[in-house]
């Protein structure tokens, strides 16, 4: 007797089981799975594949998002505690690591998440040795830097998710004060992901005209408007979701879906994201801070060479002190 399948469907050609483009996620905690929605839905993937360590949690996870299945373009979503579920992944993203508690600062989970990278990278490269890896874990320019150093792949490929979500919360805060959307805001945050990041008001506009310009004392003290506290408020914005709701992920989950569409549709668009900064702007040390790069098929294939004012420049290498001083410090 054939089966209800059999009787319905004659297979013609053996289907070809490789995905094309293949996307894993490390860790489906809230950040983890808001990275997942935001992806499916804009059916970046024709895979998804999710690793945790937490068997029910992964199952549970998994299941729901393979029932909303009809309503998405991505053909298939596994799951698995065993790496070899992320094999042949042309992007894994890591959210994977002991969350940020309420008042505590993004550099003080370090070493805690050092350790946790340490179990998961060396696996990942060797089932998909031509990743681009992009890491969202906190505190992102440092364990980036880790990641890179556990991964052996060219620093180009390890990209930390770093200040493209500060960027887009500064063109956000800007677009409220003016009465515009963020898109027509333009504004970058660079250096650290977190309480050292460097607001750029030299190049802060509007239709190409320079808020600067409009008044020369922008974002300094004296600034009567005191557009100052939207950088405070960006720096802040972290602390207050987290005290209001013990995490932040809806945002971060788009920004990082943003770095992937531009990765994987070899975009060529410029983000602030976390890159090696070594031999610019002065800076002697190995680390990775935010800098407006290209992002492509081949991961930062080029950064953008940004005339940065004295008082910027002195900020942004302060952020990279920062990190160093803890950096050289890490067991890695």
């Amino acid at each position: 007797m054939s089966t209800i399948k059999e009787q319905l469907i004659e297979n013609l050609v053996a289907e070809d089981k490789d995905s094309q483009c293949k996307i894993t996620i490390v860790g489906v905690g809230a950040v983890g799975m808001a990275c997942a929605i935001s992806i499916l839905l804009k059916g970046l993937a024709d895979e998804l594949a999710l690793v945790d360590v937490s068997s029910d949690k992964l199952k549970g996870e998994t299941m729901d998002l393979q029932h909303g299945s009809l309503f998405f373009s991505t053909s298939k979503i596994t799951s698995g505690k065993d790496y070899n579920v992320s094999a042949n992944s042309k992007i894994v993203i890591i959210t994977a690591g002991a969350r940020q508690q309420e008042g505590e600062s993004r550099l003080a989970l370090v070493q805690r998440n050092v350790n946790i990278m340490k179990s998961i990278i060396p696996t990942i490269v060797r089932y998909s040795p031509n990743c681009k890896m992009l890491v969202v874990s906190n505190p992102v320019d440092i364990l980036t830097y880790v990641v890179w150093k556990l991964s052996g792949l060219p620093a180009t490929r390890v990209i930390g998710s770093g200040c493209n979500l500060d960027s887009a919360r500064f063109r956000y805060l800007i677009g409220e004060k003016l009465g515009v959307h963020p898109t027509s805001c333009h504004g970058w945050i660079i250096g650290e992901h977190g309480d050292s990041s460097v607001p750029l008001w030299s190049g802060v506009n509007v239709a190409g005209v320079a808020l600067k310009t409009l008044d020369p004392r922008l974002g300094t003290d004296s600034d009567k408007e005191q557009w100052k506290n939207v950088h405070k408020q960006v720096v802040s914005s972290a602390y207050e979701i987290i005290k209001l709701k013990g995490y932040t992920s809806w945002a971060i989950g788009l920004s990082v879906t943003d770095l992937v569409g531009s990765i994987l549709k070899n975009l060529r668009r410029v983000h602030p994201v976390s890159t090696m900064v070594k031999g610019l702007y002065g800076i002697q040390e190995e680390i990775f801070l935010s800098i407006p790069c290209i992002l492509g098929r081949n991961g930062v294939s080029d950064v953008v060479k940004i005339n940065l004012n004295s008082e910027e420049e002195a900020l942004f290498k302060k952020s990279a002190s920062t990190l160093w001083d803890i950096q050289k410090n890490l067991a890695i």
